[in-house]
């Protein structure tokens, strides 16, 4: 559902649409990979596994993997 002009998106799902017109994939694509991840390894090394293995820039990576911990897509 997209957001109004009063009701504007905040935090890391506001890089979502940018994220998947950058990388080609949806969110639920990335949240996977996350899932995936969290077993092993802690936020930031997802981060830098996300920017490594995928080509994920910095800020894009770091809302995928927030956004994942915050809600519990585990």
């Amino acid at each position: 559902m997209a957001a109004t002009a009063s009701e504007k998106i905040k935090g890391p799902a506001s890089y979502f649409p940018s994220i998947e017109k950058t990388y080609g994939h949806p969110m639920d694509h990335w949240f996977g990979l996350v899932r995936q991840q969290q077993q092993s390894m802690k936020h930031m090394e997802i981060v830098n596994w996300l920017k490594a293995e995928h080509g994920m820039g910095h800020g894009h990576a770091n809302a995928v993997v927030a956004f994942c911990l915050a809600k519990g897509k585990t």
